[in-house]
């Protein structure tokens, strides 16, 4: 990894965006610079090179750019997490809450083995209700959880306090 490489000058804020009063956190510079994205994606891997993982997941859609590209960093195999009606096979089902309502992500019954050890993805913890769903997934497979992976935290929102005491490791934390 090099250091010569700042990945938070890859993230620019946009205020007011989705709504007044938000400041939100766009990596879309960070995407489109080759450097950038390869050094993110060794970092949010780097904390699990040692742990056993031998499937990635990750939910729509903006963990799917990370999660694809640390499944092949580690040589492992990759499951979607989606929203209802887009996978085609039997699935597993979690609602759970948002800050105005609920939402709901679906995983195929068969993306795991008992045996395996899953490394979840996303781009962001925020106030971890959607990592807290696919942890839950996941156990509901039948398979362990072994961490949780972010390129950006939002501490202030304290969302780890959703994901008990699996392991969580961010790249880049704003408070």
């Amino acid at each position: 990894m090099s250091s010569a490489v700042l990945l938070d000058e890859y993230v620019r804020d946009v205020p007011d965006f989705p709504k007044p009063g938000i400041v939100f956190k766009d990596i879309t510079p960070l995407l489109t610079a080759p450097d950038a994205l390869r050094e993110a994606v060794a970092r949010m891997a780097e904390p699990f090179a040692d742990a056993g993982v031998t499937k990635i997941a990750a939910a729509e859609a903006r963990g799917f750019l990370f999660g694809v590209a640390m499944a092949i960093d580690l040589g492992v195999g990759f499951v979607p997490v989606r929203k209802p009606g887009k996978l085609p096979a039997a699935v597993h089902e979690m609602t759970y809450e948002l800050e105005y309502g609920t939402d709901t992500l679906q995983i195929h019954q068969d993306a795991f083995a008992e045996s395996d050890r899953v490394l979840l993805v996303d781009d962001l913890l925020a106030t971890g209700g959607t990592m807290k769903a696919c942890i839950d997934l996941v156990e509901q497979t039948g398979a362990t959880v072994a961490g949780c992976s972010f390129l950006i935290e939002l501490e202030f929102l304290n969302g780890r306090r959703l994901l008990g005491d699996t392991t969580a490791a961010a790249v880049l934390r704003y408070e």
